[in-house]
């Protein structure tokens, strides 16, 4: 084993400094261009939004007869598919509202898109659903502070980890230590997050929707938006290339 300096690139993922600004961030540049070259778009007009605000996907869009299939069935969709995640899951998880619109059109080829099974929502409201996904986050917040701890990195971390949501209904149940009428049909494994708050590994709080920096993950928004919340969670654009 010998010292080769720094590291230059990481399962073909580009590291970049920015010693000005104590900046470290990951590029895939290169991968992303020869996606495009592979499936012929690298004469395409370049865009900023991965999804235009307002488009609507649907399965009226997949073709109906033996001709459209036969003629879809030889464009490589789930291929481009799987391309465009692995991007994501790397370097760009402002995709990932685009990425989960468009691969659920997979089994059905269409000039749009495909089809593939949708899975339906367990939660009858929106509190339910924020309240399941905030019981989820917290979770995941108690094994990033352990994990944090067991490294050594920082002497202690005693402080709760901050979960923000955006649904005062979500918030008023995750802090309440009583079970609820409406919310007594709720898988009780989801009610885990009372317990996380009430021993204060965690501090759930409010955050309004216009500042709340993880919604392009979850829906196409105008640019504005979209280029205010992408920059907030670490993303930039350098040279035209999406990097990190």
């Amino acid at each position: 084993m010998k010292d080769m300096g720094e590291a230059a690139y990481i399962l073909g993922i580009r590291i970049y400094r920015d010693r000005l600004h104590k900046l470290i961030g990951l590029c895939q540049d290169t991968f992303i261009d020869k996606v495009l070259h592979r499936f012929s778009m690298h004469d395409s007009k370049k865009g900023f939004l991965p999804m235009s605000h307002g488009i609507s996907l649907s399965k009226t869009q997949c073709p109906s007869t033996h001709d459209e299939r036969e003629r879809m069935s030889r464009i490589p969709y789930a291929s481009a598919i799987g391309s465009i995640m692995y991007a994501m899951l790397c370097t760009r998880p402002d995709i990932a509202c685009a990425l989960s619109m468009t691969s659920r059109y997979q089994s059905d080829p269409g000039d749009v898109s495909w089809k593939s099974s949708k899975q339906s929502t367990v939660a009858d409201s929106t509190t339910e659903a924020e309240y399941i996904a905030a019981s989820e986050a917290a979770k995941e917040a108690v094994w990033i502070r352990k994990f944090i701890t067991e490294l050594g990195v920082i002497p202690s971390y005693s402080s709760p980890v901050d979960l923000y949501c955006d649904n005062n209904g979500a918030i008023a149940q995750a802090k309440e230590p009583r079970s609820h009428q409406k919310f007594k049909h709720i898988e009780r494994r989801y009610h885990l997050i009372r317990d996380i708050v009430d021993k204060g590994d965690v501090k759930i709080s409010r955050v309004s929707t216009d500042a709340n920096d993880v919604d392009p993950l979850t829906k196409p928004l105008p640019r504005p938006k979209h280029e205010s919340h992408t920059t907030a969670i670490g993303i930039r654009f350098l040279k035209q290339r999406s990097c990190f």
